[in-house]
Order: structure tokens, then C-alpha cells, then sequence
């Protein structure tokens, strides 16, 4: 518990954000809070981000549920004072708790875990490694000063085919911990007959400047292919109920183009690169962003390492990520870092779209519904579940010979998916 007063700041939010909106005040002004408490959550462009008190005292609000504030402004501080007391002191009876009593005694919060080095793992970390019940002590670690970061224990997860079926035990944990919070909507202004208007969250705005920049800086071209989807559906039907039941997640499409976007980079590099300056800079992982709608607008989880990932694994982490992104609970290490994004908007019934880059990334592939059409194979004419494809692309770096025989590397591997076993 601190003697003085602790000022509880605006943390530092993850690349390139400055600034972040109080969405909501878990604790309320005056309330006793623990170190590891949740007090606020900050809606930042990017994800809602948790707050915790970081000390033990009493917690009296500065800022205003729905302020703008930014990244160092005091919003809270936290005073000296005791825990309220909720049981009769040991000293004055020697009657052992009732039952009733013992279940509405606090109960402890866990000590922190530590990494082989013994330094203490962040409130983010500290959730996942203790939600798929992991040793942080076998996971290694990159980050400063050789702290495990989010992307370590997720690269741990995939490395070691570890499900993380159990992830939304613990999300569920957390929602339980902030029922008693009052979530604020949108603000709206007062609605008439003729129009109601409610103003933009720090996530909407963010996505419209985004859009804009990207037609604004790159050189943005679209190609398109049709892929037809026999082989995919027939291998996927006839296959995923074994899969299901051997992984613990269902087989999709978005698994099988996730591999096949990894292949084709490989023949492909400038799809998988990013402009710096005046500088390419080839990478060498392919970091995948997967575009995943939500009630307060589309985000871009990020699934790290997919290249050195099983079909299997892929579809457990784009599960994972969609589900904490639909929450609300997806946090900013999930959402920064991504090199290549695959965007779906067939599942909401587009035939056909062209769509917009995800900066700095220099391409993104557009999927679309599967629709039969009658095609021509070996000179006859059948009927084929086909696909069409888009890919949008920075035109300063990726010429358009390289756009085309990437999508058509995607193609011949989605038509003939043999070809991701044997990669060639």
C-alpha cells in the first residue's frame, strides 16, 4: 500500500498510438483497490484496452468516463487507505467462519508469476500463460530486458501444438470480474424524426483517416483471379469431422488459403515487404493479419509465424483472435505487427470487391462468396463452385507480373491442395 499519493497515468498503448478514450470505469471514485484490479478500460483506434491500479489504496477518478486522453495524462490517482474490513478480526472471537462467511471473504489475488529470469510478466501475459496453464519459466524470451512478451507465448503455444481451447474460460473469468460495470454506448445526440447522430469511436475514426492514408501514399492496383473450390470443399468435407475431433477446432476455408498465401510469398518475397523510406525491407516471417468484423468495426488480428504453423494451428489462432476481437477483449500486441492480411467479405455475400491495403503492408487478399458457375474444363462445360479473388497491392514495390503469379500460386494451390503437402 503506498504512503503517498500514486498518480495512475495513461500507459503507453502500443505502436504508433498517442492517444486513447476512457470507455468505462470498472472501480468506481472512493473505491478500495488492489494492485492487479482493473480500474478502467481505454478505448484506444486499435482495441479496448484494460487498466489495472497497479497499487493497493483508494481510487479517486480525475477524468471523466468518455474523456480523450493521452498517452501519460493522470486520470486517476491512488490514496492510502485500508482494505474495507468483511469478517470479524481473528483476535476478537475464537469461533472458526461460518460457511457463509468463508464465501464472501476476498479471495487472494494470485502472486504474479516470473519468467526463468524471476522479473514479473505483464497483466496481458500473465492471463495467457496462466490460461493455457503454461510454465513461464520454459518460455523463451525476446523482449527488453529478456521479459517474455505476448508474441513469445504465443510462438510458445504454436511451437508446442498447445490448444487454447481453454482461453475462453478465462475470458469468461474476466467478464464475470466486470459484470457489475456499466458499459457506456456511443454517445448520441438527441435523435428527431428526421436523423440520430452518434458520434465516432476512437476505432471508427481511425479506420476512416487509415483508408484515406493508404489511397493517399501507396500506388494501390487490384488483379483478380477465380479459384474453383472443388478440391478445397471435397477434401474439407470429407475430413473435418475426423479434424474437429482430433484438434478441437473446426476445419475452414480461411486455414487453407492462410497456407497457401505463406507458399506463394515464398516464390513472391515483395508481397511479404514493406516501403521504409527509400528502403525495401524484405520479411522473413509472414505475420498474418486476418480482417474480423465486430459491433464497433473491423480489426486486424494478427497471426504470428503462420508460415512455420500447422492447418491446425492457424485455425485455433484465428479462432482465438476472433473471438477476444468480437469480446472486446483483444489486445494491442494481437493487433501490430502484421506483414500480409486476408480480408472475407464473401461471408457477408460480396461476389467481387477491391480492397483497401493495411499499412505499411504492401498487399492484402480479398476473398469472396463461392457461387456455381458453369465454367469450361477439358472442353466441356460443367458446373464448379468458383471463387473470386482480389489482391490489392502497392504498385511501388510489387510490379505486376509478381501480383499475378502470386494469385496465381494461390490458385493452383487451392485448386490442387496436394501442392501444400508437397510444397511445390
Amino acid at each position: 500500500m503506498p504512503s503517498t499519493v500514486i498518480d495512475l497515468q495513461v500507459p503507453g498503448l502500443g505502436e504508433s498510438v498517442t492517444e486513447a478514450r476512457i470507455a468505462n470505469w470498472v472501480k468506481s471514485d472512493g473505491q478500495f483497490v488492489g494492485p492487479d484490479d482493473v480500474v478502467a478500460e481505454l478505448e484506444t483506434d486499435k482495441a479496448t484496452v484494460e487498466l489495472p491500479a497497479g497499487n493497493s489504496g483508494v481510487l479517486r477518478i480525475v477524468c471523466n468516463q468518455g474523456k480523450t486522453v493521452n498517452v501519460g495524462d493522470v486520470i486517476a490517482r491512488i490514496e492510502p487507505g485500508a482494505a474495507p474490513k468483511t469478517t470479524t478480526d481473528a483476535t476478537a472471537t475464537s469461533a472458526k467462519p461460518s460457511a457463509e462467511t468463508k464465501s464472501s471473504a476476498p479471495t487472494p489475488a494470485p502472486a504474479a508469476a516470473k519468467t526463468a529470469g524471476d522479473k514479473p510478466l505483464a497483466p496481458s501475459v500473465q492471463r495467457l500463460v496462466t490460461e493455457n496453464q503454461l510454465d513461464a519459466s520454459k518460455i523463451p524470451a525476446t523482449g527488453p530486458g529478456n521479459r517474455i512478451t505476448k508474441g513469445d507465448v504465443l510462438q510458445f503455444i504454436s511451437g508446442n501444438n498447445i490448444s487454447t481451447a481453454d482461453a475462453a474460460a478465462g475470458q469468461q473469468s474476466r467478464d464475470a470480474r466486470n459484470s457489475n460495470s456499466v458499459r457506456t454506448p456511443p454517445r448520441e445526440a438527441p435523435a428527431s424524426d428526421e436523423e440520430t447522430r452518434v458520434e465516432l469511436s476512437k476505432l471508427r475514426e481511425t479506420i476512416a483517416k487509415r483508408l484515406v492514408e493508404a489511397q493517399h501514399t501507396a500506388a494501390i492496383l487490384t488483379t483478380f483471379n477465380e479459384i474453383d473450390m472443388s478440391a478445397v470443399m471435397a477434401l474439407r468435407e470429407k475430413y473435418k469431422e475426423k479434424f474437429e475431433k482430433t484438434h478441437s477446432v473446426g476445419l475452414g476455408f480461411l486455414s487453407f488459403f492462410g497456407r497457401a498465401v505463406c507458399a506463394a510469398a515464398k516464390a513472391v518475397p515483395a508481397v511479404n515487404a514493406q516501403l521504409q523510406d527509400k528502403t525495401i525491407v524484405y520479411k522473413h516471417r509472414m505475420h498474418l493479419g486476418v480482417a474480423v468484423a465486430t459491433e464497433k468495426g473491423l480489426v486486424v488480428p494478427v497471426v504470428r509465424n503462420a508460415d512455420r504453423m500447422t492447418m491446425a494451428q492457424i485455425e485455433l489462432e484465428i479462432k482465438r483472435l476472433a473471438t477476444k476481437a468480437r469480446e472486446g477483449k483483444i489486445a494491442m500486441d494481437d493487433l501490430t505487427g502484421g506483414t500480409f492480411t486476408i480480408t472475407n467479405g464473401g461471408v457477408f455475400g460480396s461476389l467481387m470487391s477491391t480492397p483497401i491495403l493495411n499499412p505499411p503492408q504492401s498487399a492484402i487478399l480479398g476473398l469472396h462468396k463461392i457461387e456455381k458457375r458453369a465454367v469450361v474444363v477439358n472442353d466441356q462445360i460443367v458446373i464448379r463452385p468458383m471463387m473470386y479473388v482480389a489482391l490489392s497491392y502497392d504498385h511501388r514495390i510489387i510490379d505486376g507480373q509478381q501480383a499475378v503469379t502470386f494469385l496465381v500460386h494461390v490458385k493452383e494451390s487451392l485448386e490442387d491442395p496436394s501442392r501444400l503437402l508437397l510444397e511445390i
